[in-house]
């Protein structure tokens, strides 16, 4: 039988935890490396296996790779030579498509397989081959993505969606294209953030980091450099999910208050309110949990949507938290639209939610919830499973961990030190 969890619920967590670094940095930053002549030295990337996938990937086609203490990682991809990437490999994980940019800028030309991931919808990758196409290259699409360009040149660059994925190709393939590129529209999450950032510690010269407009100097040199990527605020959003429906008292070390300025506001709707105080997160036991309606008593959204809103990839935490405050909420996830079809889990678990549409669900509190056998259908909704069955009453088995473990590391280890009564079972 796969690895499951086994979770008793009804334990309050209390402590102090520390996110790892963020996994939607790690991946591009990552990727990025294929543009340095030179040794990359990375610190706090989280060992996840997402990571290990995409690092499979660029051993695969030459690169030096080696895990230091902690999270520090070094890369030498100087021997990386032009071969069709592994489809198998490559199914795995979305984040392979994130190689088409620094290996077209690279070698001018690449054949990509079909990108893997959750299956949390349609998740277009147009945006991606019409920003390269802006700097010169030619897409063909089949079975296969074949991309080409003799020679990258800069281009005033208007993305048609704030794609997160879609920009960190379009800035690796923009600082190696001769000439100056603007990009517009542009995603601006912190992961982006750290994309741009490590470019720049190569040698790049990019001006509009966490703004939607990029300006890029292309064509210079880049080599070897050192960079630390940030911690992960999706990661520090499941904790705060986690305190809250545990009643718990848990302090979150080493967070950047700025990255969670959306998160916070949205958990505040809920009548969750953590303190910060400096790099520290608290999230005291004996949170009011009551959903704060809006002006005249009227029933309150909460909307995900492109950074600075609140992000898509808490908002299955936010339900599962919603599930246990008090008062009527309506969730709207605009942005993927079978994101929210693991409600029908916390229905069976006893949570109160009427599933409108694809996009939308309207939830009632508090829910008693109660044990069950559960399975993780992406990393988030794994996650929010897991928030569910330590809020439940009784024993609960969650199946397919590895949807979790892609994202979140040692999370039975980190959450058992928490005081959490999880048992990773492995046959």
């Amino acid at each position: 039988m796969p690895p499951r969890f086994v979770v008793t619920g009804g334990s309050r967590l209390s402590g102090r935890i520390r996110p790892a670094g963020n996994k939607n940095a790690a991946l591009p930053v990552i990727a990025a490396t294929l543009l340095a002549d030179g040794p990359v030295q990375l610190r706090n990337i989280p060992r996840i296996r997402d990571v290990e996938t995409l690092l499979e990937i660029l051993m695969d086609l030459g690169a030096s790779v080696t895990w230091g203490e902690g999270g520090d990682l070094a890369i030498d991809t100087r021997s990386v030579r032009p071969k069709p990437l592994d489809p198998v490999l490559c199914a795995r994980i979305r984040a392979s498509i994130l190689l088409a940019g620094p290996l077209l800028a690279r070698f001018g030309s690449v054949t990509l397989p079909p990108p893997g991931g959750d299956v949390i919808g349609r998740r277009r990758i147009d945006t991606h081959f019409l920003a390269l196409e802006r700097l010169g290259a030619r897409v063909t699409v089949g079975d296969r993505y074949e991309i080409e360009a003799k020679h990258l040149t800069g281009a005033d660059i208007f993305l048609d969606e704030p794609s997160v994925t879609g920009t960190e190709n379009a800035l690796m393939a923009a600082v190696m294209a001769k000439g100056r590129t603007v990009l517009r529209n542009a995603a601006a999450e912190p992961h982006v953030q750290d994309t741009a950032r490590v470019l720049v510690a190569m040698g790049a010269h990019i001006e509009g980091i966490g703004s939607n407009t990029y300006t890029i100097e292309g064509g210079l040199p880049l080599g070897g450099a050192e960079y630390e990527i940030g911690p992960d605020h999706i990661e520090i959003g499941s904790f705060i999910g986690l305190a809250a429906v545990t009643d718990g008292d848990v302090t979150i070390e080493g967070v950047r208050g700025d990255d969670l300025r959306s998160t916070l506001l949205g958990f505040e709707r809920l009548g969750v309110t953590p303190r910060l105080d400096g790099t520290d997160l608290i999230i005291s036991h004996g949170q009011e949990r009551r959903v704060r309606p809006d002006l005249g008593g009227h029933v309150p959204k909460l909307e995900d949507g492109p950074w600075p809103a609140f992000p898509a990839d808490v908002m299955s935490i936010a339900i599962v938290t919603a599930t246990q405050c008090e008062g009527m909420v309506l969730i709207h996830e605009k942005m993927f639209e079978s994101r929210l079809f693991f409600v029908d889990k916390l229905i069976g678990m006893g949570a109160r939610i009427v599933l409108c549409d694809p996009h939308r669900a309207v939830i009632s509190g508090p829910a008693r919830l109660r044990g069950g056998k559960v399975e993780s259908p992406d990393i988030r909704a794994g996650m929010a499973m897991l928030l569910a069955a330590l809020a439940a009453e009784g024993t609960s088995t969650i199946h397919n961990i590895g949807q979790i473990e892609r994202g979140y590391q040692n999370i039975d280890q980190r959450l058992r030190a928490l005081g959490a009564q999880i048992e990773r079972i492995d046959d």
